[in-house]
């Protein structure tokens, strides 16, 4: 009992109908009674929570950045990456084979199950208490967002390179540690103009290129003031 109190507290919302969170974390192996419905509902929520959100956040971005900002917030990867920061699958309700099979670590059940809770959610108490609790979840990814503003690290390090007729950067995975549900990526940058390579570690390549290519470009700022 204490775990679900202590589940709800990290998901941020008090159920007036625990079943239909229960429902939410009813995965089809058991069969026709599963969240396959609220998932549909929650996605069309997410969508809107977080493309409003980016629309404020970012007000001189054009309608296609829009849609790539918001389509990299709600992708199933970033999705699984929110379940397991709530620490969803510790409570999924699977079928015997599909929990055999390691579907609760599954990222796709990850992210469907994150859609499902958004549509329980909408349907328990509204759209606020529903947006209250996406920014929530969503609060650190938004914030760097923002602070980005308009392109990401290997972006900006990339057009930088091309700007001065440089070779483009050269990422090189150095390191991969962790379970196979929650691994970490090591991963070092090359660029021409850099004294040495950064490193960056994120739990995908790409988070871990995106932290290395922001370090190579302050590395490159700073021996160009030294110089």
């Amino acid at each position: 009992m204490m775990e679900k109190v202590r589940f709800l507290k990290r998901i941020g919302h008090d159920f007036k109908d625990l079943s239909l969170l229960d429902l939410a974390l009813t995965h089809r192996s058991l069969g026709s009674s599963n969240n396959e419905r609220l998932e549909f509902l929650g996605d069309s929520a997410l969508n809107f929570i977080i493309g409003h959100a980016i629309y404020r956040l970012l007000p001189n971005s054009k309608e296609g950045e829009l849609s790539r900002y918001r389509a990299d917030l709600v992708k199933g990867k970033t999705l699984a990456e929110v379940a397991n920061e709530l620490q969803i699958g510790d409570h999924l309700l699977l079928g015997g084979g599909e929990m055999k099979s390691g579907g609760r670590f599954r990222s796709s059940i990850l992210a469907n199950s994150v859609e499902a809770i958004i549509g329980a959610i909408y349907l328990d108490d509204g759209m606020e208490s529903c947006s209250i609790c996406v920014l929530r979840w969503f609060d650190s990814r938004l914030k760097n967002l923002e602070i980005s503003g308009r392109k990401d690290s290997k972006t900006e390090l990339q057009e930088l390179m091309q700007a001065h007729n440089k070779p483009l950067p050269f990422y090189k995975i150095i390191e991969i540690s962790g379970e196979a549900h929650n691994q970490k990526f090591t991963v070092e940058c090359k660029a021409e103009g850099l004294k040495s390579p950064t490193r960056g570690q994120g739990a995908t390549r790409r988070d871990a290129e995106k932290i290395a290519a922001a370090k190579a470009l302050i590395g490159l700022s700073n021996d160009k003031r030294q110089d």
